[in-house]
């Protein structure tokens, strides 16, 4: 059961006499727990809810289109609160966080629907048979963070005794049809080598429902007093988890025609290997792991170049960028100026003093060590920065700190942009919509 927040105005449950503060029970006899639930049964045409008004029972009789909206709102998006992480990996980067940031930072999510929902990576260690089951009736495809097949080492990893049996949920979901993506935070001397191979090669048996594998490598702040003792990837290292990866890529694509696995786009920068071809990526399926998002960019950015024309006088203007892809964007910002001599676009790589140097990707600047290296700058008329340094669907860095702290401090507009190559030319060349 679940509270009624608003009715929205001329839906169908408006319509039907639906009213806030209404108790949403069941629908077509089904009852309701979540936003899951939620979806599912008021997906049909025909529809019946089950409510209590006032303590007294009704029932409230509906017809739409399918897949049409009830129109009903609730008080949390998830119809009930999020589920919080059970375990407390080695790995993970909010175990890592210097203290005194704001409270949702360090709120650790393992909620299977915002799987679904959101694309968020899963544990599964969260759940139980029966959530199992309703994934399976509801044909719900899921992201589920496996790190490691090895029962054993994942119960390491995770420091959560339940981590190796919920793998077995893994099987039975794909047995039944359901596909996954998968993910891998890969660790030296964890679970890369040898273990590597054997995730790699359990999942690969799983085939064709899992649908793609990303491995990324593990990040490490210098705020791990306390905590296993990890270290970062080598460029020795990074090449070899690389080659393994790509020797899985071949076999996968010789028997199910697809590669299935992809390295993320860092363990390149860190062997300083060239990011492969467009094709390699083949419809960029985990892209929202950092897999291919610079390989994406550049032949972006390259055809947007092609069909550029410059309009206008000088200009000149700053783009700030993490060290791993540092280099992608100098050798961009300089075919941008070589193709229009007009412009000047220069580009500083800002060192992560905030977490360490040993952060090196863009997401994770802050503020503070914006405004602290380019304060002596020359900068132009606008600094460009990476939507991905401000939470979404805001201007707040990761430090507290907003773009206008930043204007303010260094003098200069400050314009965001997405990880996208025709965006970037844009705001290079100062073209807004």
């Amino acid at each position: 059961m679940v509270k009624i927040n608003s009715v929205v105005p001329g839906s169908p449950s408006d319509k039907a006499g639906v009213r806030s503060e209404d108790i949403l029970v069941s629908i077509n006899g089904h009852s309701v727990k979540d936003v899951l639930d939620y979806m599912y049964y008021a997906a049909e045409t025909d529809v019946t809810l089950l409510l209590v008004r006032h303590g007294e029972e009704m029932t409230v009789s509906i017809s739409k289109d399918e897949y049409d909206d009830l129109g009903l709102e609730f008080e949390t998006f998830l119809m009930d609160s999020k589920q919080s992480c059970s375990n407390k990996c080695v790995f993970c980067f909010i175990d890592q966080m210097p203290p005194g940031m704001r409270e949702t930072l360090y709120f650790k999510d393992d909620d299977a629907r915002l799987s679904f929902l959101q694309g968020n990576y899963v544990t599964l260690t969260n759940m139980s048979q029966s959530d199992i089951d309703r994934i399976i009736k509801m044909k719900l495809n899921i992201n589920v963070s496996v790190h490691t097949t090895n029962p054993e080492l994942r119960v390491k990893m995770m420091h959560n005794r339940f981590a190796g049996e919920k793998l077995k949920y893994i099987w039975q979901l794909a047995q039944n049809g359901i596909k996954l993506n998968c993910q891998v935070v890969c660790c030296p001397g964890l679970n890369d080598g040898d273990e590597l191979r054997r995730t790699l090669s359990d999942l690969g048996s799983l085939m064709p429902n899992i649908s793609s594998m990303a491995v990324v490598p593990v990040g490490v702040t210098k705020f791990r007093q306390g905590l296993y003792p990890l270290t970062g990837f080598t460029p020795e290292g990074a090449g070899e988890t690389i080659d393994i990866i790509e020797s899985y890529q071949r076999e996968f694509l010789e028997k199910f025609g697809t590669r299935t696995v992809f390295p993320s786009d860092e363990f390149y920068l860190i062997a300083g290997r060239d990011i492969p071809p467009a094709e390699v990526y083949e419809d960029y399926p985990q892209y929202e792991n950092g897999v291919g998002m610079l390989r994406s960019l550049m032949d972006e950015f390259y055809q947007a170049l092609d069909m550029a024309e410059w309009e206008g006088g000088d200009r000149h203007v700053t783009i700030a960028t993490g060290y791993s892809p540092y280099g992608v964007i100098s050798s961009l910002a300089k075919l941008a100026e070589e193709r229009f001599p007009q412009l000047r676009c220069d580009v500083y790589c800002i060192r992560n003093d905030f977490f360490g140097d040993t952060i090196t990707v863009t997401g994770l600047i802050t503020a503070q060590d914006l405004i602290a290296q380019l304060k002596d700058k020359e900068l132009g008329t606008e600094l460009l920065l990476s939507s991905a340094m401000v939470r979404r669907d805001s201007d707040v860095f990761l430090d507290d700190m907003t773009i206008g702290d930043v204007e303010r401090e260094l003098g200069v507009e400050v314009v965001t942009t997405n990880s996208d190559g025709f965006e970037l030319l844009d705001a290079i060349m100062g073209i807004k919509y």
